[in-house]
């Protein structure tokens, strides 16, 4: 196993993704802490967010590998660059990295034990997603959505101070759009995971209740992206006029939803569309930080 071959199965490139959420939740609540403690703060919270996320990657990649050799034959373990003895040594050795970088935040900083908690919270979830979530469906999709969105919370907890309102209506704004768009790609994949035994909510309830559910929950990630403009954010103005982007997304990707007889397009098209609007929500929530 090469050093590059162990970086390359992290996805690093969507764990930094996933840790912009947790430099959003330190600035959002970064007022009255000195500059210095919030640099730290973000460099610590990313660590521990990338190898935790990473170690998450890892698993799946475990449990998914016979799956892999068929249709991600490129990826480290199916392509023999790593075995699965050291990928397993891998999954375990990123998590407990990500953990002590968590105790040793805490310990310099005193922030108590709810950053930990919420780190080894993170990194259980992601092994539960890989070993039994994947192929639950909805539950799955659940954890999928609170996998990411939690660094807000994350994020929020380092300043060691109360998680302002504001900070959980971000989280779930983004649970809600994740979990809309994560459906919306069990209609669209509905063939597939039939043949692999995936409990869907398409395949269990019928693609129009399920499409009903998914517009329901962007109603409600709608609804939490509104809140915050009643809460003391410190920037309303930016947070307003880049909210308005988003919304416009989200409101056309819901009347699209109504559409009669959607097909495999029309939910290809739709899940685009509601991972475009959550990048814009999290510029949003960036913005509202200034």
């Amino acid at each position: 196993m090469k050093f590059k071959d162990a970086f390359e199965i992290l996805r690093p490139i969507n764990d930094i993704m996933g840790s912009l959420t947790v430099i959003i939740g330190i600035l959002n609540t970064r007022v009255g802490i000195n500059a210095e403690i919030v640099v730290f703060n973000i460099i610590l919270g990313i660590l521990t967010y990338f190898f935790i996320a990473g170690s998450g990657m890892v698993i799946n990649d475990i449990y998914d590998i016979e799956i892999d050799k068929i249709n991600r034959p490129e990826r480290p373990i199916p392509r023999g660059s790593i075995t699965l003895k050291q990928a397993k040594y891998l999954f375990f050795g990123y998590l407990i990295i990500g953990i002590i970088i968590s105790i040793i935040h805490s310990f310099i900083f005193e922030l108590g034990f709810l950053n930990i908690i919420l780190a080894v919270f993170f990194g259980f979830i992601g092994w539960l997603y890989a070993a039994w979530g994947k192929k639950s469906g909805f539950f799955g999709n659940i954890i999928v959505s609170v996998s990411f969105s939690i660094g807000l919370i994350y994020g929020a907890v380092l300043n060691n101070s109360a998680v302002p309102s504001y900070i959980y209506f971000f989280f779930l704004t983004s649970f809600f759009l994740l979990l809309a768009r994560e459906i919306i790609k069990g209609c669209e994949d509905i063939e597939g995971d039939k043949e692999q035994d995936v409990k869907t909510l398409a395949i269990q309830i019928g693609i129009k209740k399920a499409t009903l559910i998914s517009m329901i929950s962007a109603l409600l990630a709608i609804l939490f992206f509104i809140l915050p403009l009643f809460t003391p954010i410190i920037n309303p103005l930016l947070f307003l006029i880049s909210m308005i982007c988003g919304l416009v997304i989200v409101i056309f990707v819901i009347i699209l939803m109504l559409k009669k007889n959607l097909v495999k397009k029309d939910f290809s098209k739709i899940s685009l569309l509601l991972k475009i609007g959550a990048f814009l929500g999290l510029i949003a929530f960036i913005l509202a930080s200034i």
